[in-house]
């Protein structure tokens, strides 16, 4: 059995830490750890959208904008979009999409915002985890939560939930994001060169993995009602 280097098996995922409503000035938020992976989301509508000729006749936009802040890494993130945070917005939107009834909000817009505070690989799905959990700790309505995490293959054994350091090891990276009830996958992205028959297990890895971040993030908001309920 391939050994990793935080002493987790093969199938385990890292610690996860989820806790919803966490900045008072926004509608809804939430914090995601997973390892010394941090994201914080905070969403903000929704709202009237301006300018108005970006404005939706029958329907929401969503704007999801990522960022990792200047000290998440070892070496100082230079502030501002990159290529990659704008590729990023657009995934994370895509991934969160099909679970919000948008057509209920027509003419407005819904601003996720996304920090990533602490980046040891992951960052993507841990900022779909934290976003997911803030929409609803908003009262968006949404279908579901939306759940993700990924996957990868060392040494011949498949790894959910790499880290950096597992990253550099893996034959693939494989970000997956689902709605837990459906199973059904909204982000699927694989980063490496492995066979078709190593794609469904690995699939089926992470929509293992989800099932218990999953439940987190429902605890999470169980959490946050029964507080909001003793105030």
């Amino acid at each position: 059995m391939l050994k990793r280097a935080d002493g987790r098996k093969p199938e385990e995922l890292r610690p996860i830490t989820i806790r919803a409503g966490v900045i008072e000035q926004a509608n809804g938020s939430a914090l995601v750890q997973m390892g010394k992976t941090t994201a914080v989301a905070a969403v903000y509508g929704p709202k009237s959208m301006y300018p108005r000729h970006l404005r939706l006749p029958d329907r929401a936009v969503l704007e999801t904008i990522y960022a990792m802040v200047p000290f998440s890494t070892k070496e100082r993130v230079r502030p501002g979009p990159s290529r990659r945070s704008i590729e990023l917005c657009k995934v994370i939107r895509q991934a969160l999409e099909p679970v919000i009834f948008l057509e209920e909000f027509p003419k407005a817009q819904i601003d996720v915002y996304i920090d990533i505070l602490q980046a040891d690989a992951g960052t993507r799905t841990a900022a779909i985890n934290a976003a997911s959990v803030a929409l609803a700790d908003a009262g968006v309505p949404m279908r579901d939560l939306v759940s993700a995490v990924a996957v990868g293959k060392i040494d011949g054994e498949y790894v959910l939930d790499l880290t950096s350091e597992e990253e550099d090891l893996t034959a693939c990276d494989l970000p997956v994001a689902v709605i837990p009830r459906k199973e059904q996958v909204t982000l699927m992205q694989l980063d490496g060169d492995v066979s078709p028959e190593d794609v469904k297990k690995l699939v089926r890895l992470a929509l293992k993995g989800c099932q218990t971040i999953y439940q987190k993030q429902r605890e999470a908001l169980k959490r946050r009602w029964i507080d909001e309920g003793a105030k």
